[in-house]
């Protein structure tokens, strides 16, 4: 096998990522295909994915947990916007409990994924130790998350050299640093900004949170009263689901609302933040966006923490953009300096797709740029591959929960009618095209280009609708003229080694 001989290890599902999808995938796997072997390739040394990764201060989820959570594991906790440390203790314990993280490589960089025809598998290249492993598979589940787990998004900003304080970025905190009584200025407003503001402002000197432009930002209590009266009363799994329904149905009802009458949303979510922050805050320059709700992800800050932060003095938001760094701060376009000991650039993620890895099927490297998005997770023309993508407009779980479940009805359709790989097949050659993500966000329309295209109607397009999707993927047909089953087109080669992983 691949860990110590020359054979290559083979399993029925390769899933490659052990964060929040991939632990999940495994537990589908696992009760609904109970008879596949599967392994896990973790590029990393640690469950947990982003929850692992990301250490900066204040670290924590921007949807609730009873959405965020699993849907065959209640969240218990007493807060429903959770921090970083809580959501990985979450994860981990899942792959405890399922007997998971043992089928877990860890320190396996995924590079390459070769498909044949002729056998019906893939060949996974990854690396480790800076040796070159392979495994094959009958089917890759690709949930290695959406963003560059080495570098985080920085502009290139002028004068940098020339500063004398320290420039970090979220994505890789710095343990040694020491914020306490300093000055910093934190540049961005999306959620990351808005979660490092108040936390750093309870030791530093003053926060400013400098932007651009301006985000939505709403505050909701960090608890959920309904759920956890729901949980005093009812069994964890009963009170988790009903909890669970509630949030699905007012995202989605507030997410409508916004898109069919987003003049009056925008109204009553600034109504809201001068309720905050009071009627004397210019509310128009520093919370007011140039676009409409929805059109790019909200922030939430829980239990009004940012508002109050700047209501004490503790922070301030200045808009405005940047002209060069100083010695000892930032010059502003507008003129104005700013004093700072600490800049922090939370200036966005680089969204990647399928983390990088090089995907060649017959010998051709696929330009998936150029496919479609087969209902979100499969790719036109790429056999036997599926890849874990969350909802732009509510949590990330509840899309992957159910590309795991429509995975595991897949395979058993083809152990059921004896194909070996299942393919969607984009046969119109007029079909419009959309962007793959209908979203202004900055961290998206870099990348949009890398990413497969969007038809005008199902399955070729995404309806980030999750009750819409909970009928399509859970009880639509697998069959749907659209995916190709067949079998492989060579003569039955000798088993590879089979170690159950």
């Amino acid at each position: 096998m691949s860990r110590g001989g020359n054979l290559m290890e083979h399993v029925d599902v390769l899933i490659v990522g052990a964060g929040l999808s991939g632990i999940g995938a495994a537990y589908h796997l696992r009760k609904h295909c109970p008879g596949k072997r599967y392994a896990i390739l973790e590029g990393r040394e640690a469950i947990g994915g982003t929850w692992d990764l990301f250490r900066y201060p204040g670290i924590r989820s921007d949807s609730d947990m009873y959405t965020l959570g699993y849907s065959f594991k209640p969240w218990k906790a007493a807060k429903a916007i959770a921090d970083g440390p809580s959501i990985l203790s979450y994860v981990r314990e899942t792959a405890r409990e399922h007997d998971v993280d043992r089928h877990i490589r860890f320190n396996h960089k995924v590079k390459r994924a070769s498909w044949s025809s002729e056998t019906a598998t893939w060949t996974v290249e990854a690396e480790r130790d800076g040796q070159v492993v392979k495994f094959s598979c009958g089917f890759l589940y690709m949930c290695s998350g959406y963003y560059r787990y080495s570098a985080g998004y920085t502009p290139e900003f002028a004068g940098t050299e020339r500063f004398k304080g320290r420039i970090v970025h979220p994505q890789h905190w710095p343990e040694d640093l020491d914020y306490a009584g300093k000055q910093v200025v934190v540049i961005g407003s999306g959620a990351t900004a808005v979660t490092l503001v108040p936390e750093m402002a309870k030791t530093a000197a003053h926060v400013v949170m400098l932007q651009r432009s301006p985000t939505y930002v709403v505050s909701r209590p960090a608890e959920d009263g309904i759920a956890n009266w729901l949980r005093s009363k009812l069994p964890a799994m009963t009170a988790y689901g009903i909890t669970r329904w509630k949030n699905v149905i007012l995202q989605l009802l507030f997410f409508n609302l916004a898109r069919k009458k987003p003049e009056k949303t925008k109204e009553r979510l600034l109504d809201l933040v001068r309720e905050h922050l009071g009627p004397d805050y210019d509310v128009a320059t520093h919370f007011t966006p140039k676009y409409n709700p929805w059109d790019q992800r909200l922030c939430l800050v829980p239990d009004a923490d940012l508002f109050d932060s700047i209501k004490a003095g503790q922070s301030s938001v200045v808009t405005d953009e940047i002209a060069t760094f100083t010695e000892d701060g930032l010059l502003l376009k507008s003129g104005k300096t700013l004093k700072a000991d600490v800049v922090v650039t939370a200036t966005g993620l680089q969204l990647q797709l399928l983390g990088g890895m090089e995907v060649v099927v017959d010998g051709k490297v696929a330009d998936l740029s150029k496919a479609f998005s087969y209902k979100g997770m499969m790719f036109s023309d790429v056999p036997n591959l599926a890849s874990a993508f969350g909802y732009t407009n509510a949590s990330w779980t509840l899309k992957a929960d159910l590309t795991s479940e429509y995975i595991c009805r897949l395979l058993k359709h083809m152990d059921r009618t004896r194909t070996d790989y299942c393919v969607p097949r984009a046969d119109d050659p007029n079909m419009p095209i959309a962007p793959w993500l209908d979203f202004s966000s900055g961290y998206v329309t870099r990348s949009i280009g890398m990413f497969p295209k969007q038809g005008p109607k199902a399955p070729w397009k995404a309806h980030q609708n999750y009750a819409l999707d909970l009928m399509t993927l859970r009880f639509g047909k697998v069959d749907d003229g659209v995916m190709e089953f067949g079998r492989k087109t060579g003569i039955k080669a000798a088993p590879l080694t089979a170690n159950a992983a």
